[in-house]
């Protein structure tokens, strides 16, 4: 049964489809069977992954009861994922019944048992969307910049998971806050981690002790639509992921 990770934040630009793309990279290197999941609507995973959508069904079709989950998984050279379009935007508005934070977990159970992990790359911010994914999720990740809008952030979505506890979903745990785009040169940057520990701290989260160290290959490689692992501009970025992979197993969270 497929361990469910999302990753989630507050804001845009902090790296979250980055992350989401990486960690699914890393996990399908060690051998792990792993499937992505859009439920963003701007699309920047699916694309990333080289995922065609003209033709082919997608996350809102799932939801929709078009067709199946297994149908909708679309095979590439970064892996599988179930992609995303523009047309989950009207989720919002077009899914109303009071079960709808099921949606995403109802729509996966059918192919639970094919995979050992699925990552979901969620929309920025706190909305019907996210709520579904954490309604799903086994674990959460929350990327964040080491800077003073994203660390706001934190206590944002701790409160938002506390509610899908009380509501539909009790078992899921935040994993941890994931630094991005961290420059050990910078004074800032390691006064913010600072900060995040403390905050985190008094919200009962971890900070993983892995950082993810400023790489700019990594958007040539998403451009590229290319596997980070197989990336060789990539390598720093990789070992980044690789280690916070390890981190996850060493801590039980995977």
């Amino acid at each position: 049964m497929a361990l469910v990770i999302s990753v989630v934040t507050q804001k845009g630009g902090v790296g979250k489809t980055t992350a989401a793309n990486a960690l699914s990279s890393v996990i399908r290197a060690s051998g792990k069977k792993i499937l992505a999941v859009d439920f963003d609507p701007q699309a920047n995973l699916s694309y990333s992954f080289g995922a065609d959508t003209t033709d082919s069904l997608t996350i809102y079709n799932v939801l929709r009861g078009d067709a199946p989950a297994g149908e909708c998984i679309i095979s590439t050279a970064v892996g599988d994922i179930i992609a995303c379009d523009i047309l989950l935007n009207s989720a919002e508005l077009e899914f109303v019944s009071d079960s709808r934070e099921y949606l995403l977990k109802n729509a996966l159970k059918s192919i639970m048992k094919n995979y050992d992990y699925i990552i979901i790359d969620c929309p920025p911010g706190l909305g019907i969307l996210t709520a579904c994914a954490l309604c799903t999720s086994d674990y959460v990740i929350v990327p964040m910049l080491p800077d003073s809008f994203s660390l706001q952030g934190i206590v944002l979505i701790n409160d938002t998971i506390n509610r899908v506890r009380k509501s539909c979903n009790p078992n899921v745990q935040i994993a941890g806050v994931l630094i991005n785009r961290f420059s050990p040169f910078s004074r800032h940057h390691r006064e913010a981690r600072k900060t995040a520990d403390m905050i985190a701290g008094k919200c009962g989260i971890r900070v993983f002790d892995t950082i993810i160290r400023s790489c700019p290959a990594l958007s040539e490689a998403h451009t590229l639509q290319t596997d980070i692992t197989e990336y060789r501009r990539c390598r720093r970025a990789m070992n980044d992921y690789m280690r916070l992979f390890h981190e996850m197993q060493q801590k039980q969270i995977i």
